[in-house]
């Protein structure tokens, strides 16, 4: 059993971290930290002690493992925290503010003879998951391009935001997700083009990115906008002999956003509609077109690696050095704002 404390009781502890935790039997939460309980915006969890004393989480000896979900900006206070107290440590992304950050908090952990790691689920999204699958069955034949957005439409929230903030910076909080998809499944780029804009003007919020991101002959480009009212497919990969088209994204999150939680069997599952489009040449020349069915994605699968590492003592499968390079790409990439 490995038993869990929490710093941080909003959404992210409660949407995208307790859902999956509750569905495994290996797993327990035993207290959630927040720091001011007047601002308690979602029901308790039978059995689980909630505290404002930061040292009683921190002092628990039956807590070997303690999950970060505060603001990214408190990530590195915290994080340092928690591993001094000799505890594990999961911490939302983006993982620290900056690469500085990131390594100092590995090389702590390693010295210590722990683990810290970023809760980097969405290398667990269904869409993603099934790239990997038409990838490996070779039926594109040698890659060329890969297109992955990330797209909205909510006007509101770049309009709302006066001035700029590294902290609320859509590349930040956005890149770092399809950053690590591409990292942990292609490596380190030769090289990247980097597109970061304040499409409302100087000053303003960082709404837009457009990353190239180039390994040989192929190129991964991630795009994200606040302005897309019409949303542009998940993923388009290009190969010498065919494509795939997935239109729409993982439905974990939409899901999680309706309460329909992960207990209940179609949790997450596309259905025929939402399934991507394949089309290929084959070695006779005859071109096909059919329908793939999505693999199924559980952000939870973040917490049975950690089990494996922490109670087996396997090796982590998100590693630092992937970290440290996500962390170098958003710092270059703020760089290029304009």
């Amino acid at each position: 059993m490995l038993t869990i404390g929490y710093i941080g009781n909003g959404k992210s502890t409660n949407r995208y971290h307790i859902p999956f935790v509750l569905q495994r039997k290996n797993l327990k939460i035993k207290t959630i930290y927040q720091r001011n309980p007047k601002n308690e915006k979602w029901d308790r969890i039978e059995g689980v002690k909630y505290t404002s004393n930061l040292d009683e989480l921190l002092k628990d000896e039956e807590i070997p493992l303690i999950v970060i979900c505060t603001r990214h900006d408190s990530h590195y206070e915290y994080a340092k925290m928690v591993l001094e107290n000799n505890k594990h440590c999961l911490v939302e992304k983006p993982f620290m503010e900056n690469s500085k950050q990131a390594k100092e908090i590995f090389d702590l952990a390693k010295e210590k003879g722990l683990i810290v790691q970023a809760y980097q689920n969405r290398r667990f999204d269904s869409d993603f998951l099934t790239v990997q699958k038409v990838i490996e069955e070779g039926k594109l034949g040698e890659l060329l391009e890969i297109e992955m957005h990330f797209d909205y439409y909510r006007p509101e929230v770049p309009e709302g935001i006066k001035k700029y903030d590294v902290n609320e910076s859509f590349l930040y909080g956005h890149a770092c997700h399809t950053l690590d998809q591409v990292i942990s499944y292609f490596g380190k780029p030769d090289n990247i083009h980097y597109d970061v804009r304040q499409l409302l003007g100087p000053g303003r919020m960082n709404d837009y990115f457009d990353l190239d991101l180039y390994y040989g002959n192929l190129k991964i480009s991630v795009k994200s906008s606040y302005f897309r009212i019409k949303e542009r497919p998940s993923f388009v990969v290009y190969g010498k002999k065919g494509c795939f088209v997935k239109m729409t994204k993982d439905l974990q999150e939409y899901h999680l956003k309706m309460f329909y939680m992960p207990h209940n069997k179609d949790f997450g599952l596309d259905k025929l509609e939402h399934y991507g489009t394949l089309t290929y040449v084959d070695d006779e020349g005859k071109i096909h077109e059919e329908k793939v069915e999505t693999v199924k994605g559980d952000y939870g699968r973040v917490y049975d690696d950690l089990y494996e590492a922490i109670i087996k003592g396997k090796e982590k499968k998100i590693t630092d050095e992937e970290i440290l390079l996500q962390m170098e790409i958003l710092e270059n990439g703020v760089k290029h704002l304009k």
